[in-house]
């Protein structure tokens, strides 16, 4: 069997790709890969709540996301702000669009995500519903862990968010002192 002329060939399969792209295609895989998961649990187990399974999913990833951010913080600098900083390098390393923004008067770090992968496809497959719940439980799970392993008290709160209608997300993240 032929194949046409300017069909590409398995020894040449991504050859000429920037590292970048590939990795850009990885990660978009990666967030099919978890709506065929999802489709599955809810094919092999009807009578399990969706939402509660991936959310816990979210849970487990969190914990795992905040074990590996504490290996990298230093607990004598300004943690809301390491934190920050490292969930909007994760986010953009995913391809989100996502910046850190300061208070002027106070240690209040905010992380704003102007675009998000996870968000469009969760609308793509009208699972909206999902979207901010799955990234709430992330954030509390990972911080939840940070304050496990450094004896802290790191907190948030969902400010806006694009599944409720905002033109992004935005998350405050501080220390609690007593």
């Amino acid at each position: 069997m032929s194949q046409p002329e300017n069909a590409p060939q398995p020894e040449n399969a991504g050859k000429g790709q920037s590292t970048a792209k590939k990795f850009a295609i990885l990660c978009q895989i990666t967030r099919a890969q978890h709506f065929a998961w999802r489709e599955a649990v809810v094919a092999v187990a009807p009578d399990v709540d969706p939402v509660e399974i991936v959310t816990k999913m979210w849970e487990v990833t969190g914990k795992q996301t905040g074990g590996s951010y504490a290996r990298r913080l230093d607990a004598g600098r300004d943690l809301p702000r390491q934190v920050a900083e490292c969930i909007a390098w994760s986010s953009d390393s995913m391809g989100d669009d996502a910046r850190v923004e300061l208070s002027d008067d106070t240690d209040d770090a905010f992380v704003r995500h102007c675009g998000c992968p996870w968000y469009q496809w969760h609308a793509r497959k009208d699972l909206l519903a999902e979207d901010r719940p799955g990234c709430d439980a992330w954030i509390g799970a990972t911080l939840g862990e940070i304050n496990k392993k450094l004896g802290s008290d790191l907190r948030f709160e969902t400010l806006a968010s694009m599944p409720d209608g905002d033109d992004s997300c935005l998350r405050r993240i501080w220390l609690q002192t007593p």
